[in-house]
């Protein structure tokens, strides 16, 4: 068996790698703050349904946790959610809804 084909997975491996990695930093470099803010909000739209509209939602720096780049806040008439976004701008977690102070008690 040829010595170079040993080596072909590793360096299939390597070549596979170096793409995902040049992937990464071309999302890292490219992608915005408000790309991920409307991303969320469009989201929000999603999970409140009637009655949501975009300009319920504002963001801030995630500075707090680790691994956080924005938090994505949205208060609406059935409460507030939090969308909390990563520096590639996937989705880390959600807040759940809180209760919104003029909701109604049930």
């Amino acid at each position: 068996m040829p010595r170079w084909l040993w080596w072909a997975p590793f360096a299939l491996l390597t070549l596979a790698a170096a793409i995902y990695v040049f992937r990464l930093g071309v999302i890292a470099a490219t992608i915005t703050e408000t790309d991920v803010i409307n991303r969320y909000a469009q989201e929000y739209l999603r999970d409140a349904g009637a009655g949501a509209s975009l300009t319920d939602c504002h963001a801030r720096p995630g500075t707090a946790e680790p691994g956080i780049w924005i938090v994505v806040v949205c208060a609406g008439p059935d409460g507030r959610r939090s969308y909390h976004a990563n520096r590639f701008g996937g989705l880390e977690y959600r807040d759940r809804p809180a209760p919104s102070p003029t909701a109604p008690q049930t």
